[in-house]
Formats: structure tokens, C-alpha cells, sequence
């Protein structure tokens, strides 16, 4: 039996307000529904975050419709949960006709209670599908006023999950959680993570496989459950991750894992060098990948964005070593800069003339600038 776990793609987000909906469809349209006609897995699962916000935006919308319409065309069972970013009225219209083709919507948290009976291969799966519930939303559906956290919520609802699990099926679970003891990433929702959002990976213990959603880093969480991740970059401390989608094979009782990547239209990558090392890459090697930079100059660079946008017309951030540090952005920080690094104003001025107006200052210029510049601080003073 062969199952495809994915999760958190995030249909409709923009990145430093960048649509990233082109690359979204090239994932989709040009590589995940080609993999799966090719891997022919017995179940895919996409374990919450479809979209971006629980108003997602009509193009998001029309992308998911038509991936929906190619799994079906394949004849591969899919089953998508809900999370936190997805709004969960909005995924469950037309739940129980969609379920006719092989598709399994579950928005609420409790559908967990209401398995997916499936036979994957010559493998029969009760397969438990756990949406992204508040503990509020968890205590109202179980009756009980002391489940307060999300661990105790969590537990609660899987203890009463696992008491329906079969011992002669593969009993399967997705869910959409901030497991205990993971690696967390800029592009996650803070207020889900840490603290009392933490869901124990002893609750997944009863199941043989956990798909889980939430996180975009893949990784292993507890003995029984992973983070297939999002399958593209979505912050820049992200940009070393490598992205995939998770497939789990089982032979007896134990998943074999392995992964699929899929480079992506644009890469998302974090570059560092002085200015003029980035300029001669950007004129040498000109790309559309989402790109961050950080100069090493040890003077003032003017307008640096604007020279390489040309050839990087994705440059979304530039940082400068030579600014770093307390007061950053004011003009008290940038003097207190200057002296740290021991550049005077002098050589500011000199760079200014050079780089923005070709101009070459001369001692009568530095001199005015400096009369100038010691009569204003006298006026502050």
C-alpha cells in the first residue's frame, strides 16, 4: 500500500507582496498531478493549509477546483483536512458528492469520530481525518469544561479516535497540529505555535502512520508521526530547505518513507557578497527567483535595489553589514554608525557624489558640506 503526503500549500499567498499564485500552478498542474499519474499511489493526503486565508482568492479557488477535477480523473482517493489558514464552511460545500468520486473533505474537528473506510491496494484503512480545532471548539463537541489546551483537547478527541481503530485494518490519521518538540519556520502562523498549542506526539501513538499539517520544514514528529512540509519556500529561512512530498509504503505494520522534489519556477534564495560582486552575478547570471540580499560592503552603497532589479526584478529585500546595528534606519543610529565603523562624513558625501551624481567631489566641496554639517549639530545642540 502506497500513500502520497502533502500539506500547507497555501493557494493564493503572497510573499513581500508577490503573488505566488504562478508558481503554485506550476507545482500543481505541472508536476504533482504529472507525479501522481506516474506513481499511481493508493491515497493521497493533504493534510490542511490548502489555502492561504479562509477567504481565499477566486484564482486560489480555481486552481484547487481543478485539482480536485485531475485527481478524480485518475481514480486516486484523496482526502484533505482543513487548517488553520483555511476557512471551514467554505471546505466543506459539496462534501458528500465529492465523496461519490473518491474525495474526502473533512472541516470540523469532529469527523475524526466518523473514519474513512478504504481498501488501498489489497489493504483495508480506516482512515481518521483530524481538521484544525480550537480547544474551545473541542470542549462544546466533547462536553468537557476542563480540556483547556490544545494538548488536552487534542488527547482527548484522539483517546476517543483510537478507541475506533481497528486491529485488522491500517488505521491511518491526518491532522493539522503543532507537535511537540518541532522546528518551526517565519512562514507559520505564531500565535499556533509554541506554548499551549503544542500537541503532544504521544497522541498519535495508536496509528500507524500520522500525516500531519501545520509545519513547513518536513520532519519526523515522534515515532509515529511527520510534517510532509509545504512543498515550496514561503520565508527566507526557508531558503535551505529542501521541499518535497512525502510517500509511505507499507509492506507489513512499519512505513518505508521516501520523498519527491520538485524544483520549483522560481527558487527562493538568500545571496551575500559587497555590491559589486552582486551586481557583475546579477548582470552574469540575470533569474526571476525570489531573492534576499545582504551587502558586506564596508562603506555606504546608494540605491543598491535599484541597480540590480533590472537583472533581478524579484529582489524582494536588501540588508547592509555596514548598517547593521543599533538606531538602524534614524538618522542618530546612522551617525553613531559612522563612528562605529570609523567612516567620517567626509567619505559619505564622497560616495553619495560618486555613485548618484558621477561627480567627483573636490576639498572646496567637502569643506562646505562640513560647515554646513557642524552648523546643524550646533543648532541641535
Amino acid at each position: 500500500m502506497k500513500l502520497v503526503h502533502t500539506a500547507d500549500w497555501h493557494l493564493g499567498k503572497y510573499l513581500y507582496g508577490r503573488s505566488l499564485l504562478s508558481d503554485q500552478e506550476y507545482f500543481v498542474r505541472e508536476q504533482f498531478l504529472p507525479f501522481l499519474r506516474e506513481e499511481r499511489p493508493d491515497l493521497v493526503i493533504l493534510a490542511g493549509d490548502v489555502f492561504d486565508r479562509a477567504i481565499a482568492p477566486s484564482g486560489a479557488l480555481r486552481l484547487f477546483d481543478s485539482f480536485l477535477s485531475g485527481v478524480s480523473a485518475l481514480g486516486i482517493p484523496l482526502a484533505v483536512i482543513a487548517g488553520n489558514h483555511d476557512g471551514p464552511d467554505r471546505m466543506a460545500i459539496g462534501g458528500a458528492l465529492l465523496r461519490k468520486s473518491g474525495i474526502y473533505l473533512a472541516a470540523r474537528p469532529e469527523e475524526v469520530l466518523c473514519p474513512v473506510e478504504l481498501t488501498c491496494g489489497d489493504r483495508p484503512v480506516r482512515l481518521f481525518l483530524l481538521p484544525y480545532g480550537e480547544p474551545a471548539e473541542i470542549r462544546a463537541l466533547l462536553g468537557n469544561e476542563e480540556l483547556r489546551t490544545f494538548q488536552e483537547a487534542y488527547a482527548a478527541l484522539l483517546e476517543r479516535a483510537a478507541a475506533l481503530a481497528a486491529p485488522d485494518r491500517l488505521n491511518l490519521l491526518a491532522a493539522h497540529c503543532f507537535a511537540a518538540g518541532s522546528v518551526t519556520s517565519a512562514s507559520e502562523s505564531p500565535v499556533y505555535v509554541g506554548g499551549t498549542g503544542e500537541v503532544s506526539t504521544a497522541c498519535f501513538a495508536p496509528f500507524s502512520y500520522t500525516a500531519l499539517g501545520h509545519l513547513h520544514a518536513p520532519q519526523r514528529a515522534g515515532e509515529h508521526g511527520r510534517y510532509a512540509g509545504s512543498p515550496l519556500k514561503y520565508s527566507f529561512d526557508e531558503a535551505n530547505q529542501e521541499k518535497s512530498v512525502t510517500v509511505v509504503e507499507f509492506d507489513g505494520e512499519e512505513p518505508r518513507i521516501s520523498f519527491r522534489s520538485f524544483p520549483p519556477l522560481r527558487d527562493l534564495r538568500v545571496l551575500t557578497g559587497s555590491f559589486e560582486e552582486l551586481l557583475a552575478r546579477a548582470k552574469a547570471e540575470p533569474c526571476e527567483d525570489y531573492l534576499l540580499c545582504e551587502l558586506t560592503d564596508n562603506g555606504p552603497v546608494y540605491l543598491p535595489a535599484e541597480q540590480l532589479r533590472p537583472y533581478w526584478p524579484n529582489l524582494l529585500g536588501l540588508s547592509s553589514r555596514w548598517l547593521a546595528g543599533a538606531g538602524e534606519g534614524s538618522e542618530d543610529g546612522l551617525r553613531e554608525q559612522l563612528r562605529h565603523n570609523g567612516t567620517d562624513a567626509s567619505a559619505v558625501l564622497r560616495e553619495f557624489l560618486t555613485q548618484i551624481c558621477g561627480y567627483e567631489p573636490d576639498a572646496n566641496d567637502e569643506e562646505l558640506f562640513l560647515t554646513a554639517l557642524r552648523g546643524e549639530e550646533e543648532e541641535e545642540a
